[in-house]
């Protein structure tokens, strides 16, 4: 838990004890999402890594194995998202750490983002000229959201560097494999889109995160700055003498 000037304490987003971890986990995460993106710059088809994992249709699983895959794919959806995104905010106010909340949104906001931009960069497509799909904006949503849930477990279980950061990256590990697999089985992604999603989050959350502490920081600083400015003026005036 990291104290602020202004008195009274405060969770980071992005505990300190992991940045110096995450912030090389970011950096080759970034550099995997490029590669991959040079690499299939304007195809329309699978590669070879995505013909050796999997090869893409639209009945590549049945139920119930389909309905589960579904049931991912919605929580990706504008709908499920929202509904996602919402909950997590509420846990993170319900713990009374609104750091994690404004991440949770920004986080999630800005890998969904990131990978949209992406998309319309790299240009590759999936079924048709139309369906752009690296990287897996779903993986990118449900890894995103995953990292903010991790970094508050981590923050406020009170983990060192080495068993926080396993949470985090096990945790996003889980989550975009879980997305990734939904997203293939359906049939709306080649492997390597789901990889460069997780990757895409992996270097997008972090950095968020930090920037998330830096504002929040400021502002305390410049809130007890104007705070102790007043009290200040207010001891100057007690002590002058009244004049007649």
């Amino acid at each position: 838990m990291r104290a602020v000037s202004t008195g009274r304490s405060a969770y980071p987003a992005s505990p300190p004890a992991l940045r110096g971890s995450l912030g090389p986990v970011a950096g080759l995460a970034a550099v995997v999402v490029a590669l991959l993106g040079g690499l299939y710059a304007g195809g329309g088809g699978p590669g070879g890594v995505d013909r050796w994992l999997s090869s893409p249709t639209a009945d590549s699983v049945r139920p119930p194995w389909r309905h589960l895959a579904l049931a991912l794919d919605f929580l990706g959806e504008p709908l499920g998202s929202v509904l996602l995104v919402a909950g997590v905010v509420a846990g993170c106010l319900l713990l009374r750490h609104p750091r994690a909340a404004v991440l949770a949104v920004t986080g999630a906001g800005a890998g969904v983002g990131v990978a949209t931009l992406l998309k319309h960069l790299v240009g590759r497509t999936i079924h048709g000229d139309g369906n752009l799909s690296y990287p897996s904006g779903h993986t990118a949503f449900a890894t995103a959201l995953a990292l903010v849930v991790a970094l508050l477990a981590t923050g406020r279980l009170g983990l060192g560097r080495t068993a926080g950061t396993s949470l985090v990256l096990g945790a996003a590990l889980v989550a975009g494999a879980a997305m990734g697999w939904a997203e293939v089985a359906l049939g709306a992604h080649y492997p390597t889109d789901a990889i460069g999603g997780w990757c895409t989050a992996l270097a997008v959350v972090p950095a968020t995160g930090w920037l998330v502490d830096r504002t929040a920081d400021r502002t305390a600083e410049r809130t007890a700055g104007r705070a102790a400015d007043r009290r200040n003026g207010r001891a100057a005036d007690a002590g002058r003498p009244e004049g007649r």
